[in-house]
């Protein structure tokens, strides 16, 4: 295969490296997820640094990384396993989603450029489509139609409006035909920087109260600044849930997000649970917090994409 322009020359300078976080619509079955997993671990090139899966949302999250062309061989080769394995005709969960190989966004680190995670993600959606099939939407800065940068744009409507929207021209792929596949659905492929995954689990199952507080918190509403947010039912622990993505930590990092949805259960007679990163996250979301004042479970700092930068050696 060709290789990436620039991304994999570092001619004496900091040397390139690409994360990448592949979200496929499973999280039920241990044995696929699994078994995807094996595939990012049959490259030795890259290094997979965290996954996992989510029943209630009934999603898995991998986050690895390496150098570009060796990031992009070892996505298409996940993905062509996943399609392999997972059925929208049998998908449920709370979380949206488009298809099987739900959201693959590729982040510029170290001393990878923006204009280098670009150039991935379109070679990636490209190959995705010539090896199996599946439509391709990009969005983020790899967007080809303004509207669509935001994900949730993309992703509107979800895998049950696909076909639908697939039907009339502003809703057709930008890479491959406006068919829809009922088994793989389609894909989203963007190029950002690094995203913090972050839920909020209420000591409560009062699912509206959830939703209002998304509602009240995310950045199209009035809320926080580059915050998304969605109320969900975890049914496995009859609890919800304020599900979020913080796409520029730097303008809200955590202890904001924290502090308000704490604040709007407390109006309500509700306490917080405890709080979840999905994934890795920067060191800098942690600016003037904790994870002890956060109530974060599981936290140590191999989940600081930091400690995985300073350690990366191919």
């Amino acid at each position: 295969m060709r290789g990436i322009a620039g991304c994999n020359n570092s001619s004496g300078l900091a040397m390139k490296i690409i994360e990448c976080v592949p979200n496929f619509s499973e999280g039920c079955n241990q044995a696929t997820i699994a078994a995807i997993a094996r595939v990012f671990e049959s490259f030795p090139a890259v290094r997979l640094l965290d996954f996992s899966g989510d029943a209630d949302h009934n999603r898995s999250v991998y986050t690895f990384l390496g150098r570009a062309d060796d990031v992009l061989e070892a996505a298409l080769a996940a993905s062509g396993r996943a399609l392999e394995l997972i059925d929208m005709c049998f998908q449920e969960g709370v979380h949206p989603r488009l298809g099987a190989v739900d959201v693959v966004p590729f982040v510029p680190l170290a001393a990878a450029t923006m204009e280098d995670a670009i150039e991935i993600a379109h070679h990636f959606g490209r190959e995705l489509h010539e090896r199996f099939g599946v439509p391709v939407y990009f969005y983020g800065e790899a967007a080809l139609v303004d509207q669509r940068r935001e994900l949730a744009y993309v992703r509107r409507g979800g895998y049950e409006a696909l076909e639908e929207k697939m039907s009339i021209p502003e809703g057709a792929p930008d890479i491959g035909q406006p068919l829809f596949n009922e088994r793989c659905g389609a894909t989203a492929v963007g190029a950002r920087m690094p995203l913090v995954a972050y839920n909020i689990n209420l000591a409560s199952n009062d699912l509206l109260l959830a939703r209002k507080i998304a509602g009240r918190i995310r950045e199209k509403n009035g809320g926080l600044k580059s915050v998304r947010a969605i109320g969900v039912m975890l049914k496995s622990r009859n609890i919800a849930q304020v599900s979020m993505n913080l796409v520029n930590y730097q303008e809200t990092p955590l202890k904001p997000v924290f502090d308000l949805v704490k604040l709007l259960a407390s109006e309500h007679g509700v306490e917080i649970l405890e709080s979840e990163l999905i994934g890795l996250a920067p060191e800098g979301v942690f600016a003037g917090t904790t994870p002890e004042y956060l109530q974060l479970k599981d936290f140590d700092v191999d989940r600081l994409l930091e400690t995985h930068i300073k350690n990366f050696a191919p």
